[in-house]
C-alpha cells in the first residue's frame, strides 16, 4: 500500500466588482451571485491544492454577515482546510474592499466540500493536509466539527425519511 503524497494548501484570491444585474432593486447583491462567486474560488483552490477535476459536494455554514452592494469591490479567498480520501473542504470568506484605514471588512464565509476525480471521472484520492500554523488549526478544527454536525443531520434525516417511507 502506498503512503498518499502530503502537502500544504495555498489561498487562492479573486476579485470581482458587483455589477446591477448582480443585485436586488435595493442594491443588494443577490446572494446567489455571491455563492457562484465563492463556488468558483472553492473549486480554484481545491483544483490548485489536489492538481484534478473537482466538482462541488456541497456548502455548508454560508454566514452573511455584512450585505454587499452595487459597485463594491470584493475579494474572495479560498483555501482548502480538511481533507477526506477523494474530498476537500474549501473555506472561502469574501471581504469587501473598503479601501483608505477600514481596508478589507469580512462580508461572508462559507465552507464547500468537493470532490476529487480522475479521467474517468471516479472519485480519486487527494493529498493529505499539511496543517502547520494556528490560523490553520484553528479553521481545521472548525471545518471538522462543520464535517461532524453535517454528518449527525444527515442521520437524524436519514432516520425521519425511513420512519415516514
Amino acid at each position: 500500500m502506498s503512503q498518499r503524497e502530503q502537502k500544504k494548501a495555498e489561498a487562492i484570491e479573486t476579485w470581482n466588482f458587483v455589477f446591477p444585474n448582480q443585485s436586488n432593486p435595493y442594491g443588494n447583491m443577490f446572494g446567489g451571485e455571491l455563492l457562484a462567486i465563492m463556488d468558483t474560488t472553492a473549486a480554484m483552490a481545491a483544483i490548485r491544492y489536489c492538481g484534478r477535476t473537482v466538482s462541488t459536494a456541497s456548502s455548508e455554514r454560508v454566514i452573511f454577515k455584512r450585505p454587499i452592494f452595487v459597485g463594491d469591490r470584493i475579494k474572495t479567498v479560498a483555501k482548502v482546510v480538511l481533507v477526506g480520501r477523494t474530498s476537500m473542504m474549501v473555506r472561502t470568506d469574501v471581504f469587501v474592499d473598503k479601501g483608505g484605514d477600514e481596508g478589507d471588512v469580512l462580508s461572508t464565509t462559507a465552507h464547500f466540500t468537493l470532490v476529487a476525480f480522475d479521467d474517468e471521472r471516479n472519485p480519486a484520492e487527494v493529498p493529505e493536509l499539511i496543517v502547520e500554523t494556528d490560523k490553520e488549526h484553528k479553521h481545521h478544527e472548525l471545518a471538522q466539527q462543520i464535517k461532524a454536525h453535517v454528518g449527525r443531520r444527515e442521520e437524524r434525516i436519514k432516520h425521519v425519511v425511513e420512519k415516514w417511507s
